[in-house]
């Protein structure tokens, strides 16, 4: 997934920030040469706006937004805003695998075959592939933008039968190929192995116990008038509002802001 958001959110910030003590104060010329840093960044790219987070040492060296938030109407944005964070999502659904490994209940070099046998070469990939991105099943989307398609809601399973029953884009294992479809399946295993649905897991195993209590699934939904909101640039033209996926398509690829 490539969202065509022209945010630069930290992943999880928001949520993250209050959950963290706080450190020292950095010493102002820090200070403000990352604020020189993050305007030029704005103003060579026509990003709107960002939020900023520098942790050291486990506790918060820094948390500042920069711009607005929103442009409709003018927002300023604060660092309490939450963002769509996109394929930063996939990391969780790694670490939430990863854990269910730890508690012996999968391998990371099980067969795809183990949970769902009727997936194309279920028997040659393993879920390490999946979350390397080498298991050769083809991406569902390879576009930079949001098809019309996916304006329409779907569900998990439905991505998965058609398009991890399909024929494979290369042997399993041989190569890299980025995709959404591998994070799909990885999730649908973690549900499956775990009997819990993945925010389920992920708010009991990982959010709940570092206290990120805002963490919304935006698979099921947007995020409110107050959080940040993502816009897009055809070539040259101006920011326009990113449209949003229907339900169902980014469960495991790209559920969290």
């Amino acid at each position: 997934m490539r969202r065509p958001t022209v945010f630069l959110p930290m992943a999880l910030a928001a949520s993250f920030l209050a959950a963290v003590p706080v450190a020292a104060v950095l010493a102002p010329e820090t200070v403000s040469g990352i604020d020189e840093a993050v305007t030029k960044v704005l103003g060579d790219t026509g990003v709107p706006g960002a939020s900023v987070a520098l942790v050291h040492g486990g506790a918060i060296a820094l948390a500042k937004a920069y711009g607005l938030g929103r442009l409709d109407p003018p927002t300023p944005a604060s660092p309490a805003m939450r963002y769509p964070v996109g394929s930063i999502s996939k990391q969780f659904t790694a670490v939430a695998l990863a854990m269910l490994a730890t508690d012996g209940r999968l391998g990371l070099d099980d067969r795809v075959a183990k949970f769902f046998p009727d997936l194309t070469r279920a028997g040659d990939i393993t879920l390490r592939q999946l979350l390397s991105h080498t298991a050769g099943i083809r991406d569902y989307w390879p576009q930079d933008y949001v098809p019309a398609a996916m304006l329409e809601p779907t569900t998990p399973q439905a991505l998965i039968e058609r398009w991890a029953r399909g024929p494979l884009d290369f042997e399993p294992g041989s190569t890299y190929q980025y995709g959404n479809t591998g994070y799909v399946v990885a999730a649908a295993v973690v549900e499956k192995a775990s009997g819990r649905m993945l925010m389920e897991l992920l708010r009991a195993r990982i959010f709940g116990p570092l206290g990120m209590d805002t963490v919304l699934d935006v698979d099921q939904g947007r995020l409110s008038d107050g959080d940040a909101a993502g816009y897009l640039r055809y070539g040259l033209g101006p920011l326009r509002p990113a449209p949003k996926e229907g339900k169902g398509w980014m469960l495991g690829p790209g559920s969290l802001p």
